[in-house]
């Protein structure tokens, strides 16, 4: 049995998710590239390189590590790219997406060797938090104005539109489609390929992926572009599990039970909106499952279990593959989670372990 912390990335339920994306590709002609900034270990790109077209990027790193480790398209895209960053920035694209006017002025003659885009925002988005919106007050994700836009469309070939969020409804997103069909349609019959980005939750449980489908070929024939999705959760939502031991257990007007993880550093997503990791349910003893580091409010959540917890008993945190590989360090000092990956025939697999040469190679 491995020592934890530890990832544990299932193949088995990865691939059930690759597999709606294939049929989500081959209904509406759109290709899927993988969303960097939420998922990037490397380690099964063996597998989800065979169901999607690439990736998608948000800095000049995780873009190097498209190209290196996945493969197909890689999509570029950054808020800001520096002088410095630009010339290898195109060397590892196919497509360039600048975030704004200025960027493409500055930056559109070192990449006329590849397609290059433009962010588009349509001031809009389904997401519930303020820090995630792109369509907040003073949004600087995108130009919105498409008289402006339509002046810069002999320099670019496409856009992206990033304005979906955990959007599990499909019906939200047929009438914001429509949005921004009636809006930019007349900037959209002049492009060669749309990205709508990521955040529609098409894996979950129910979603009509065969109307989304239908929904994204209808827009695909209307305007005459390749349509690309960027999905990230939902590319590798219930996929993976952070397997964590109970050190300590004591009461404090309800029992809490301390393991050997932190959200502050392996589940930050937790703590940055506030909401409760997915935690066993079952049972009659109930328990506030909490972190080890030093921060007060390093809490997992409430779990519920058969028997009481005891120290060395083992926890599963269910969905954790999101936005947590990527965002991981070193806060306290914490050890990292290893790495695991689950093969297809049920062997379990270490792929990397975290240790003090890490955290000090880290620091200076």
């Amino acid at each position: 049995m491995l020592q934890t912390p530890y990832y544990l990335i299932d193949k088995a339920a990865l691939l059930r998710n690759m597999e709606i994306i294939d049929r989500l590709r081959a209904g509406s002609g759109a290709k899927a590239l993988l969303a960097l900034k939420c998922f990037a270990t490397w380690s099964v790109f063996d597998l989800m390189r065979e169901h999607m077209d690439g990736t998608t990027s948000s800095s000049l790193y995780e873009l190097h590590l498209g190209r290196e480790k996945f493969g197909g398209e890689t999509h570029a895209y950054s808020v800001a790219w520096a002088d410095h960053e630009i010339d290898e920035a195109v060397g590892y694209a196919d497509k360039i997406i600048f975030n704004s006017f200025g960027q493409l002025d500055r930056f559109a003659g070192r990449a006329e060797g590849i397609a290059r885009g433009l962010r588009l925002n349509p001031r809009f988005s389904t997401s519930g938090f303020d820090l995630a919106d792109p369509a907040r007050p003073f949004s600087r994700l995108g130009e919105w104005d498409a008289a402006k836009i339509a002046q810069v469309l002999d320099r670019i070939s496409g856009v992206m539109i990033h304005y979906n969020c955990e959007n599990a409804d499909f019906a939200l997103f047929d009438r914001q489609l429509g949005r921004i069909e009636a809006e930019f349609g007349a900037i959209l019959e002049k492009l060669d390929w749309v990205s709508l980005g990521g955040g529609i939750h098409f894996t979950g449980a129910g979603y009509p992926v065969d109307d989304l489908a239908a929904r994204l070929k209808a827009f695909s024939e209307k305007f005459g572009v390749q349509v690309y999705l960027e999905p990230g959760e939902a590319a590798i939502t219930n996929s993976t599990t952070l397997e964590v031991t109970v050190l300590d257990v004591l009461e404090n007007e309800k029992q809490l039970a301390i393991v050997d993880s932190s959200i502050e550093a392996h589940m930050l997503d937790l703590l940055i909106y506030r909401e409760s990791a997915k935690l066993p349910q079952q049972g009659d003893h109930a328990y506030q499952i909490c972190g080890k580091s030093c921060l007060a409010g390093d809490i997992f959540g409430d779990a519920r279990f058969p028997a009481p917890l005891k120290v060395g008993d083992r926890i599963s945190v269910q969905d954790a593959a999101g936005y947590t590989m990527v965002k991981k360090n070193w806060f306290n000092g914490v050890k990292m989670p290893a790495i695991a990956i689950r093969e297809l025939d049920g062997t379990v697999r270490p792929v990397r372990d975290f240790g003090y040469d890490d955290y000090k190679s880290s620091l200076s």
